[in-house]
């Protein structure tokens, strides 16, 4: 079997290194897997980039997105059934269609699902909104079919509201599409079966992680590897950008600054993404920040030196930090969001606090900083529930059961 991703970039972002993973599971499994982006952060030869005319894009879009409309001048996706990889593929994955600057036009789905049958693995709302990739406490998309968009500004933001219109143009595309769609939460599989995909079957497949690459390592080997105290505890934070408002950066500092002046003292904040540094002079405690890591291995020592991984998000699927951190045997802190409860799980692996409460979040950071003990057990079922649910042999034998089902 023969399988082709279509994606916004390769390992760019959690989407990407979630799909990627997924690509490298199915190989394991012997199967053919190969990729085809918007754009290529590493060289293989099975991935490979889909030209561009950015000529042609840029005056087309003069037209489409000074109406708000995203993504529709994008002439070359309907050139994809000429490349080698869709003429030998038997079935099509395809992940993240829209981006910030836009790779992808999804009026070309009919055309290519038309002679090859496709999963569409959703990361976000994107699929089936009026333009965000997650409306928060907007349900317009579900109820009204979009119009007069209270988020307009969040990603991928429009210049004008015309969300309505590009809801009704992606329900019409899915009605002449042949697409099985999966989602990685429990969460997003019912919005999904809510919105106009339900027209669909929808299946929840989480997402597979090397548990291998992300395991539990000696506590004070992996201090010592990267300069941390033996004696001081540590509270980890990770995001692509450490400012993000979705992913919570301003919640993380306001929760910060309430911790008692006793326990800052003697705790250390320790960051890996971009911009971390940033919060150092905000929080009034010690802050170490790693950076943006690309290294599994790196990620996972840094996981495995903190006593807790906090996670202050407020809209998210199923976040590969706190599928990381379970693996590594890191408890969480996080917020009842989205698909958040699949993973940290009250009591049993992390302290799951109400929505954007400060507080409550506060209170899950005091409470397992405080409990060693608690701790230690909650690390033993985190590693226990990656093992049995998360791992990418797992995921990648769902995935080839699925594949199999729509071929026949």
């Amino acid at each position: 079997m023969k399988v082709l991703h279509i994606n916004q970039t390769d390992i760019g972002g959690g989407a990407a290194i979630a799909a990627y993973r997924l690509h490298e599971g199915l190989l394991t499994q012997g199967l053919s897997s190969k990729l085809l982006v918007g754009e290529a952060l590493i060289s293989d030869s099975r991935i490979e980039v889909i030209s561009q005319n950015t000529h042609l894009n840029d005056r087309l879009f003069r037209l489409n997105g000074r109406f708000g409309l995203l993504y529709l001048n994008i002439a070359s996706t309907f050139d994809i059934p000429k490349h080698p990889f869709y003429q030998e593929a038997d079935i099509l994955n395809l992940h993240n269609l829209h981006s910030s600057i836009g790779w992808f036009n999804y009026l070309a789905l009919p055309q290519l699902t038309k002679n090859k049958p496709a999963v569409f693995t959703l990361h976000d709302m994107w699929s089936f909104t009026g333009h965000c990739a997650y409306s928060y406490d907007c349900d317009r998309w579900n109820k009204i079919g979009c119009g007069k968009c209270p988020y307009p500004n969040e990603y991928p933001n429009i210049y004008r509201d015309n969300t309505k219109i590009e809801w009704k143009l992606k329900d019409w595309v899915y009605d002449n599409s042949n697409l099985t769609v999966v989602a990685p939460s429990k969460w997003l599989a019912e919005q999904a079966k809510a919105s106009m995909l339900g027209r669909y079957d929808v299946h929840c497949i989480p997402y597979g992680i090397d548990t291998e690459a992300y395991q539990p390592i000696d506590t004070q080997k992996c201090r010592e590897v990267l300069g941390l105290p033996a004696n001081q505890k540590i509270i980890m934070f990770g995001a692509t950008d450490l400012k993000d408002t979705r992913k919570g950066g301003d919640l993380l500092v306001r929760s910060l600054q309430s911790l008692p002046e006793t326990l800052k003292a003697e705790t250390i904040l320790l960051t890996i993404g971009s911009r971390g540094e940033q919060i150092a002079n905000q929080v009034g405690m010690k802050v170490v920040s790693l950076g943006y890591l690309n290294s599994d291995r790196l990620k996972a020592i840094a996981y495995s030196a903190a006593d807790l991984f906090i996670f202050p998000t407020r809209a998210d699927n199923l976040p590969l930090v706190l599928q990381e951190s379970m693996a590594c045997g890191t408890p969480m802190v996080s917020f009842d969001i989205g698909g958040v409860p699949d993973l940290v799980r009250p009591g049993i692996t992390g302290y799951l606090a109400k929505p954007e409460d400060i507080q409550d979040f506060c209170n899950g950071i005091v409470n397992l900083l405080e409990d060693e003990n608690l701790r230690e057990q909650m690390g033993v079922n985190c590693r226990k529930i990656a093992l049995e649910e998360y791992h990418l042999n797992l995921q990648a034998r769902k995935y080839i059961e699925l594949y199999k089902g729509i071929l026949r």
